[in-house]
């Protein structure tokens, strides 16, 4: 006799609910509670506010459920009305704080990254070393209704019609666009949404920082032929290839240069760079404070990408110091040889670091910078470094949480964090960057 299947639960989408709102969760979104219990993460609200929740993802009895906040019955006197014409329940997904004003977008900030700290490390913010505010970057302080131009790389989407937009929160819809607020003034000058993309499926647009470099990706539609770019700035113009996926030049520099911490940085294949224009320069800083270089000091930079942290700590080793970097990238190690070549004490490995650094036999290191995926860096590759027993540790962490697991990891192994940074590199959106100085127990502060 054959066994019925269990009948699939009811969705609960389009459903409404009268809630209040409690604390923000890591996500961009606050979390309440239905009367019969059930858990919503609830976006554009705050931690207070009586509000009308509509499901936009989940089904009776799941664990928690996805809702819009499309009616506030009282309002949290941080509440400001989102500057953006495009951001609200149902519309562009780049945003989520657009309706809080930029102070509380901090405060939401650090109380995840409490949050995430006692619940997945075990630490309090005096514990982690950390003062409990998240640092807007220099010019970014602004007032209530106002929008910093922060960043300087968007990814577009391209609907059926050609028309360039931003993609819908957790949806492959488009919401059509003809300004993006947050959009640095030199991506914004080269007019990407003012033209039409005929069989084009995402336009990438790079406006350096500290060069006149600029520079549009473009991921054709399957057998879709690339148009002639004619935008309002010079640009460079690259491709991703449909077979293997790869950035192919089409004309004009195959990379941008950066400025930052004194030097040039050549990126190539649109390769990882911070997006926001003072963010290179401050993590340079804070991590340089944080470690603070001696002459002859051997130092591991992982994760190294172009070779920020491993240009920054060669200047100060000096040449009878030594610098290893390991970056997966084969383009981005390409660009650290070469923005790197002026130093003969810095050598550049390609591969993942967990393979990488045992094969390298590297038994003892003075001093360790990393600045993983948003995954982190995880228990086996945390454990390996702290045997290599650093005088310090500098970790860069684009996720708070990957921050606190691995922070506990690092725990396990004697290491934990004396001074602890946050930052507000990523402005109205849920991003923070924090970076950790870490020490051997035993050293004590």
């Amino acid at each position: 006799m054959q066994s019925e299947s269990a009948p699939s639960a009811a969705s609960l989408v389009g459903k409404e609910y009268e809630v209040e709102v409690g604390p923000v969760a890591h996500g961009g979104h606050c979390v309440a509670r239905t009367e019969a219990g059930q858990v919503l993460f609830v976006r554009h609200t705050l931690p207070g506010e009586r509000v009308v929740a509509r499901v936009t993802e989940g089904e009776e009895g799941a664990r928690f459920v996805r809702a819009d906040a499309v009616e506030v019955l009282t309002a949290s006197k941080d509440r400001v009305e989102p500057p953006c014409p495009f951001s609200g329940p149902g519309r562009c997904g780049g945003c989520d704080w657009q309706h809080a004003a930029p102070g509380a977008q901090r405060r939401l900030k650090a109380a995840v990254v409490a949050e995430q700290l006692e619940r997945l490390a075990g630490l309090t913010p005096e514990q982690a070393g950390w003062d409990g505010t998240v640092m807007p970057a220099p010019g970014d302080k602004v007032a209530k209704g106002e929008v910093p131009a922060w960043r300087t790389r968007v990814q577009y989407a391209v609907d059926a019609e050609g028309r360039a937009g931003l993609r819908k929160h957790r949806s492959h819809e488009v919401e059509v666009i003809d300004h993006c607020l947050i959009a640095a003034p030199e991506v914004d000058e080269l007019g990407v949404e003012a033209r039409t993309w005929p069989q084009i499926a995402t336009v990438e647009a790079i406006a350096a920082t500290g060069s006149h470099d600029r520079q549009v990706i473009l991921t054709p539609r399957p057998g879709g032929r690339l148009p002639i770019v004619e935008l309002d700035q010079p640009v460079s113009v690259q491709r991703i290839g449909e077979r293997d996926h790869a950035v192919h030049r089409v004309h004009g520099r195959p990379f941008v240069r950066e400025r930052a911490a004194g030097r040039t940085w050549r990126v190539g294949d649109g390769g990882f760079w911070q997006v926001h224009p003072k963010a290179a320069d401050l993590l340079v800083e804070a991590v340089m404070q944080g470690l603070m270089p001696r002459r002859g000091d051997m130092a591991l930079d992982l994760y190294c990408g172009v070779g920020l942290f491993a240009g920054a700590l060669a200047e100060r080793v000096g040449d009878q110091g030594a610098v290893l970097g390991i970056e997966s990238g084969k383009r981005a190690v390409e660009d650290a040889r070469h923005n790197l070549q002026d130093f003969d004490r810095v050598r550049i490995e390609q591969g993942k670091v967990e393979q990488v650094l045992p094969r390298t036999r590297i038994d003892s290191a003075d001093l360790i910078v990393l600045d993983p995926p948003r995954a982190g860096a995880g228990k086996q590759t945390v454990h390996h470094l702290a045997s290599l027993s650093p005088r310090r540790i500098a970790y860069v962490a684009c996720d708070p949480a990957a921050l606190a697991r691995d922070l506990a990891y690092f725990a396990e192994a004697g290491y934990r964090s004396t001074t602890l940074r946050a930052f507000d590199l990523f402005p109205f959106t849920h991003h923070v960057e924090c970076v950790a100085i870490l020490q051997p127990e035993r050293q004590g502060g």
